[in-house]
């Protein structure tokens, strides 16, 4: 039986990212897009959040619920998986409850059109918002950083999805490798 083939998006580089940030600076969305480009949260997630999952003094987010379109109405769900349930630290500037304009739960979908409106303003290619998941697993590990260590802020249940589905090397840190290998070689 043939393996499965799954089709996965890509992340953006580091360069890519800081225009897009770039691009939404000054909008009410701006933290958001920040906050998906360091933690990696899912959409749902970052929508769910209320002010009682912050603790300001310790830095904290905890991430407990996720909002969904299902049935034509927005809901408030559990999220994806016992392993999403996370305590995640946040940087110091921080804030992250992010409503609508007036004051209930976003519509996914919105976010996502103003997504991709900021992503062609900046010139990036044609991804998904959910594509910076990737991207802050794919830069941690090009960093050195422990694969168990990126699992557990992308909220896997399991380190084979961070590595086989959401970590991607770019063309850059090949040819780094291959270079050293070549060094060593020599």
């Amino acid at each position: 039986m043939p393996s499965p083939r799954y089709r996965v998006g890509k992340g953006l580089s580091v360069d890519q990212v800081r225009k897009f940030l770039a691009a939404s600076e000054g909008h009410r969305l701006h933290a958001l897009y920040v906050v998906t480009a360091t933690l990696g949260s899912r959409r749902g997630e970052l929508l769910g959040l209320r002010w009682a999952d912050l603790d300001l003094d310790s830095g904290t987010a905890t991430i407990r619920q996720t909002v969904q379109r299902t049935g034509g109405k927005l809901h408030l769900q559990d999220t994806k998986t016992e392993d999403s349930d996370s305590v995640l630290p946040l940087p110091d500037w921080s804030w992250l409850v992010f409503p609508s304009e007036i004051g209930t739960p976003m519509e996914p979908r919105s976010l996502n059109r103003h997504f991709a409106a900021r992503r062609e303003r900046a010139g990036c290619p044609d991804v998904r918002l959910h594509n910076l998941r990737h991207t802050v697993v794919s830069l941690p590990l090009e960093l050195d950083v422990p694969p168990h260590v990126v699992q557990a802020i992308a909220g896997h249940a399991d380190v084979k999805i961070t590595l086989k589905v959401y970590s991607h090397a770019n063309l850059d840190v090949m040819r780094q490798a291959l270079g050293e290998l070549d060094g060593r070689l020599s």
